[in-house]
Order: C-alpha cells, then sequence, then structure tokens
C-alpha cells in the first residue's frame, strides 16, 4: 500500500489574507482510512518479524482502529483479535460486523473493568504460547508515532521534499507554501506526536482533544516525542462534550460544510477539528497572511451510531 493523499484548498473556511487547505487522508484507502493505516504499518511490520501470527488490539463498538486492523491484518496473512469495550450479549454494531469480516475474533472485555483487562494484556506484549502481538489502543506507542511521522515526511508531490519544508513563493512552479500551522484531532495522541516529531521548528502545531477534561493528553504525547521542548497548544473547548459525543451545533455543521465543500467528516474526530477551525477563524485565532493546514484523519465509523437520516452523507 502506498497511499497518495492529496491537498485540497477550503475556500469556504478561508479568507483573502488567511489560507485553509486539507490533508485528503480520508481518500487512501476505503477500509484503512485516515492516519490508521501510517499507525499499523509498523506495528505490522513488527508482527511479520517477530514470528508471530496474530496481531490484536483494544477498541469501542465504533472503532475505526478495529476495523483496520482487521482488514491489515488479512491482507498480510495476520490473524486478528479485537478486544472490544462493551459487554458480551450487547448488540454487535455494524463496525464490529465488519471487523468480523476480515476475520477478526471478538472478545468482549465489558466497560468497568476494560481499561485494568487492556493494561495487564499489554504488559505481556507477545504472549509465546498464543504467538499474539498486542498494540495498544489507537496504535498508540512509539511504532505508532513512528508510522504517524510519515505523514508528512513520506507525502511527496513535487520534487521528494517534505512539505513542511520552505517552497518557492513561484506558484507557476509550485502552489504548495509551507504551512504556518497544522491542526488535527487528538485522540491517544499518537498522530499529533509523529506530525510534531516531523514539523519544523516555525510551525504551530495544534490538537484539538476529542475528550472531555482529559488531563493526561499532554504527558502521554511528550512521551512519544524526540524533542520533550518542542511547542504545541492542545485547545480543550471543542470536544463537543466529551468522547464520541456530539452536539445539534456540530450536526448543523457537519451538514453545511458537506454542502459547500462535498468533504465528509465524523462526529468523534474529523468534525471537531474542521468545526473547531471555523470557530477559530471567527475569534481572529489565526495571524494574517498564514496557511493552515488541517490533517482529515479519516474513519467514519462513527457516524454509524446516527439515525440515517441525521448526516446527509
Amino acid at each position: 500500500m502506498e497511499p497518495k493523499p492529496v491537498i485540497e484548498a477550503i475556500p469556504y473556511l478561508s479568507t483573502h489574507s488567511i489560507a485553509i487547505d486539507v490533508l485528503r487522508l480520508d481518500q487512501i484507502h476505503p477500509v484503512v482510512s485516515g492516519n490508521k493505516w501510517y499507525k499499523l504499518r509498523y506495528y505490522i511490520q513488527a508482527a511479520l518479524e517477530s514470528n508471530t501470527n496474530t496481531i490484536a488490539s483494544f477498541g469501542g463498538p465504533y472503532s475505526n482502529h478495529l476495523v483496520a486492523l482487521a482488514y491489515a491484518a488479512k491482507e498480510h496473512g495476520l490473524k486478528s483479535k479485537g478486544y472490544v469495550r462493551s459487554n458480551a450479549g450487547e448488540a454487535v454494531t455494524p463496525t464490529l460486523q465488519e471487523a468480523i469480516t476480515y476475520g477478526m475474533e471478538l472478545i468482549f472485555l465489558g466497560r468497568t473493568s476494560f481499561l485494568e483487562k487492556k493494561t495487564t494484556l499489554l504488559s505481556h506484549h507477545i504472549i509465546e504460547a498464543s504467538k499474539t502481538y498486542y498494540v495498544d489502543e489507537g496504535g498508540y506507542g512509539e511504532l505508532g508515532a513512528k508510522g504517524a511521522c510519515t505523514i508528512i515526511s513520506d507525502w511527496d508531490p513535487l520534487n521528494n521534499r517534505n512539505i513542511l519544508s520552505a517552497y518557492t513563493n513561484d506558484l507557476s512552479k509550485n502552489p504548495i507554501h509551507a504551512y504556518d500551522y497544522i491542526i488535527c484531532a487528538v485522540g491517544t495522541g499518537t498522530m499529533i506526536a509523529g506530525i510534531l516529531n516531523a514539523a519544523l521548528k516555525h510551525q504551530c502545531i495544534i490538537g484539538i482533544p476529542v475528550l472531555k477534561n482529559e488531563g493526561t493528553i499532554k504527558d502521554e504525547i511528550l512521551n512519544l516525542l524526540k524533542d520533550k521542548q518542542i511547542r504545541f497548544e492542545l485547545l480543550h473547548t471543542f470536544h463537543q462534550g466529551g468522547y464520541a459525543k456530539t452536539t445539534p451545533a456540530q450536526i448543523e455543521f457537519i451538514n453545511r460544510f458537506w454542502v459547500n465543500t462535498k468533504i465528509p467528516t465524523d462526529i468523534v474526530y474529523t468534525g471537531k477539528v474542521f468545526y473547531a477551525v471555523e470557530q477559530l477563524m471567527q475569534q481572529n485565532y489565526f495571524k494574517p497572511n498564514t496557511k493552515v493546514l488541517i490533517i482529515h484523519s479519516g474513519g467514519l465509523q462513527g457516524n454509524r451510531s446516527l439515525a440515517e437520516d441525521v448526516l446527509l452523507f
């Protein structure tokens, strides 16, 4: 798999002095969408090199990560297990059913003891008896951040140069300029850590945490950074009530954004990021004469939790 994501301008959010673009990671693959492939690539490689026959990870009932892992494992000849944050006997969501179709075995850990059981399993990492390679939820970890780093370092439309490098101002030769701001959703913190590890010093990297009152997320990001002193911003006021929570205002924005751009977003991650950017523009957050890159991290599984007539796409 050699993804070639494109960058698109978003006139709908831009002004005459602030240009906003989006890196369309959501278009790289119909199943292993967005940042999922990047975060998984080195875990899959490590599992194969460890001579294991099964790769396992963790997630909720609408986990983009588990579906992506199930598909990627199948493509590489590995079995897969998904440890789910829900109870046995509950209705199997369309997301989990899709993971099953790719061969994933599901184990339900319950909700109240999920974290404790996950920690125990991860402490073994590789259990020789079962030949299982364990990956943390959302691909969190050094290998996940290493893969997320390639979201930036491997994207190369022109002249084998990093998109964060300084480009010529001659638009006829190169329409892509260095970005002053890069903004993305933050769940486990793996993606933003990878982006920070690839960024140049003048970039302002902004994360939109999707969990409410997530007090440990900054430390979790710092644990994955090469340079612990690098500056970044986490804006904690755009979570819409917390993980997998949404509001009528966010739903209205997602539909309005689709009508004006034909870019699909989800209620858990990307819808919150694009909505945040609209509000930040209204607050004059970005400096004039700058460029903003939004990372569309893909994954629309969360939208499956909504009634069919809520979204327009």
